[in-house]
């Protein structure tokens, strides 16, 4: 049965975030919750909520507008909103009596064949079904999210003895394309897979620290970057997600798991940091949310200044970027980390040893395979590797030797595998170790590959450093970038102009797309500083030419060009998008043309694109300026979409294209994209739009002028706009006159080699280099 109408009950943080990424994937979503005491608004906490999550940042809706998919009502008035509901999601507070209450009350008026179930992470299926009818039973599952919702991509499936498989698929189906979620599923076992091995990681990583004597900084400077963990670190990701809550966790773990656990036998009540953070707590230091946590920011001098806590005292100081050679030499990889003679290197084998080998011994117990236990780790706790793909860096038999010399046990998974690795490719297939010892195939869902699955055992049809173009079969090619943060030199353009003649080598069409974390950050710009720097002027106007050339190339194809963004699309990067015949992105991609920033204005045609986008759109209200004013305020500000859905607001997106909710479904949706648009496909004709020229321009210049004046932009900040005004108005022209792109190519040109010539924009382009942040001069 499709899932086409979901309630979620309890509109908690965690409740409210899960109904609006149901929303997200437009999905008509009731939100309830129970009526407060003495309230005059009964429906307040969900409504609420709601309220909450519209003003929310990181927000949980992906663009305003999916909150009006949110039915939102009250459990005493408001039952019956569910009876029409396929799934009801229930995320009320963690107490086995009020749920089972809640689920005799829900199988009273539910259809037949919906499906109930827990984002509990802390009570068994097998309890919170005791007593149920059968009848309720195969239709109850546990789907845990993890916070935030629509960020976090890890969905936990449980289910039970008498679960309908039907009902489980129908879960698994609705999480993966529908929600783009990672489906990992798990045995009815406490904490699952993530928690289970998360929570105790966290305890292992924090209790070390103190007991290796390392400094809050020097411990999250090692288990971030360097061990594949988020630049947080582990004592920032306490203050982030709340410190008060790792004791609940950890209670919570103790209650369920037996004696015998390495958990319980790992953790002692009486560390010295048990009795800090019960302070900490008390005294409302919680992290981020409270006054503070392992860090905080203090004002000093009119100056804010960030602390870190010195977890022997108590005190707070200035937070001290950390001096380990270990961090340094883990630009190796994690051997060199661990292996390292100081306190960093000790410290990263405290972690990884207890936590790769308590991942090992769980591994038939808590999941069917390493790879679902690797695989919720990244998507849960989004750390680069799962723990049996660091153990796969390490190498097994090291990691086994170290155990052994050190008198620690060795989980008998790991003498099954002895000297061979976890992980393997061999010719086009890549292989994991199963429980049993044995090497099996890892599974490539239909529709949900990624590149790497096609590069690998292959070689491209084109390469050079920059970028590539593979062969994903069916007459369909794909241009892959490659660079560092996939930015655009001239390998790349190089290779853009190669895949604009991609039809002469038998291909019918291109997709443009990769498996990086962004799809392009944009030009290098380096280089532009470097030839700025050597006066060589006509080379950077020749590269921008270039530029020019290859995107109008690719928009002109006789075949269809697919552009399949994911991440960040900036600057260059969504000018490509821009060029595409049509786009397949990533629900979280975030696109903008922000070259503003760094003083300099569109110069592959970004401003052209949108320009022609803005006048011919049928549904623009009035004349010129208000179709314009939308595009100038975009490009001059360097807004991002933080969404696919915002991206169709700015016209990065159109009409037709299309949106993925899978990170892992992007690059087959765009090939099943750009097949249906071969038959009969014709290369655009060109276009050509009336601008109101100078006067348009002077207008916008005014309006600049009056920020400048208010202090909400630079006097530089003036002088970049003014060449995004003349390039969006037509230059020198009329309304009376039509403009085509090649002139507004032309003036994109003149406006940054303008800009490039002025030290002001070099500055900021050096700015940006050496600290990533934007200038304001």
């Amino acid at each position: 049965m499709a899932i086409e109408k979901v309630a979620v009950i309890g509109a908690g943080v965690m409740g409210a975030a899960i109904a609006a990424h149901v929303a997200n994937a437009g999905v008509p979503v009731v939100l309830l919750d129970i009526v407060p005491k003495d309230a005059k608004n009964r429906n307040m906490l969900a409504e609420g909520a709601v309220a909450t999550m519209l003003k929310t940042k990181p927000a949980p809706f992906m663009h305003k507008k999916n909150a009006r998919l949110v039915t939102t009502g009250n459990l005493e008035d408001n039952l019956d909103l569910v009876a029409d509901c396929d799934w009801i999601c229930e995320a009320i507070i963690e107490n086995t009596g009020l749920k089972q209450d809640l689920y005799t009350r829900l199988d009273d008026v539910r259809k037949d064949g919906s499906i109930i179930t827990s984002n509990t992470s802390t009570i068994p299926l097998k309890t919170l079904m005791e007593g149920m009818p059968e009848s309720l039973q195969k239709d109850f599952a546990i789907t845990h999210f993890f916070n935030p919702p629509r960020y976090m991509r890890l969905f936990e499936l449980v289910g039970g003895d008498h679960t309908r498989k039907e009902a489980l698929e129908d879960l698994r189906t609705f999480a993966d394309i529908s929600l783009g979620k990672e489906v990992v599923d798990c045995y009815d076992t406490p904490g699952f897979v993530g928690n289970r091995i998360g929570i105790y990681w966290s305890s292992v990583a924090t209790r070390s620290a103190y007991d290796l004597d390392l400094t809050v900084e020097e411990a999250d400077a090692v288990c971030g970057k360097p061990m594949g963990i988020p630049s947080t670190g582990i004592f920032g990701l306490g203050d982030l997600t709340g410190i008060d809550l790792g004791p609940k966790v950890i209670a919570s773990m103790l209650s369920e798991l037996p004696e015998s656990d390495a958990f319980a036998q790992e953790y002692d009540a009486n560390h010295p940091l048990v009795a800090m953070t019960t302070k900490m707590i008390e005294e409302g230091y919680t992290g981020r949310k409270g006054k503070g946590g392992f860090y905080r920011m203090n004002k000093e001098d009119g100056k804010r200044v960030k602390e870190a806590r010195n977890l022997k005292t108590g005190e707070y100081a200035e937070a001290q970027k950390p001096q380990l050679g270990s961090v340094k030499a883990a630009k190796k990889g994690l051997r060199a980390l661990v292996e390292y003679d100081d306190k960093g290197g000790q410290y990263a084998w405290a972690i990884l040893s207890k936590t790769i080998s308590y991942a090992a011994s769980l591994v038939s117990e808590i999941a069917d395979d390493i790879i679902a236990i690797d695989t919720a780790m990244k998507t849960g706790y989004a750390w680069k590797y799962g723990p049996f793909e660091q153990l796969n860096q390490l190498g097994n038999q090291y990691f086994i030797d170290r155990l052994e010399a050190e008198d620690l046990p060795v989980p008998e998974f790991l003498k099954k595998v002895g000297d061979r690795p976890l992980y393997k490719e061999e010719g086009k297939d890549a292989f994991y170790m199963t429980v049993d010892g044995d090497y099996a195939v890892v599974p490539v869902p239909e529709g949900a590959w990624m590149l790497a699955d096609i590069k690998r055992g292959n070689e491209p049809v084109l390469s050079n450093k920059g970028a590539s173009i593979w062969d994903l079969g069916d007459g369909v090619a794909c241009l892959e970038i490659h660079t560092k943060m996939n930015s655009i030199d001239q390998d790349v353009v190089a290779m853009l102009v190669e895949a604009g003649k991609i039809d002469k080598k038998g291909f019918k069409a291109l997709i443009i797309g990769n498996d990086a974390d962004n799809f392009s950050v944009g030009a290098n710009v380096g280089l532009a500083l470097f030839a700025a720097n050597a006066a060589m002027w006509p080379v950077i106007e020749n590269s921008i030419s270039e530029g020019q050339n290859a995107l109008m190339k690719l928009k002109y194809a006789p075949f269809p060009v697919v552009a399949a963004p994911a991440g960040m699309a900036l600057g260059g990067g969504c000018e490509i998008v821009l060029a595409a015949a049509a786009v397949q992105a990533h629900a979280e991609s975030y696109m903008g043309l922000v070259e503003v920033g760094v003083g300099v204005i569109p110069g592959f045609g970004g401003c052209k694109e949108l320009v022609m986008r803005a006048m011919l759109n049928k549904k623009r209200p009035g004349g010129a300026m208000p179709a314009l004013s939308g595009v100038f305020e975009a490009i001059s500000t360097a807004k991002v979409a933080t969404s696919a859905a915002e991206a169709r607001d700015m016209m990065i997106l159109r009409e037709g294209d299309r949106v993925t909710m899978n990170r892992k479904r992007v690059l087959a949706d765009a090939k099943k994209r750009a097949l249906e648009m071969v038959e009969g496909y014709a290369a655009p004709e060109p276009v050509e739009v009336n601008l109101p020229g100078e006067t348009a321009a002077a207008a916008f210049d005014m309006a600049v002028s009056g920020f400048v004046t208010m202090g909400r932009a630079t006097a530089y900040d003036g002088v970049v706009s003014e060449q995004v005004a003349r390039v969006l108005t037509g230059g020198d022209t009329d309304i009376t006159q039509p403009v085509t792109e090649k002139k507004l190519l032309q003036l994109e040109r003149e406006g940054f080699m303008t800009l490039i010539h002025n030290h002001k924009t070099l500055d900021r382009i050096e700015h940006m280099l050496t600290t990533g942040k934007p200038l304001r001069n």
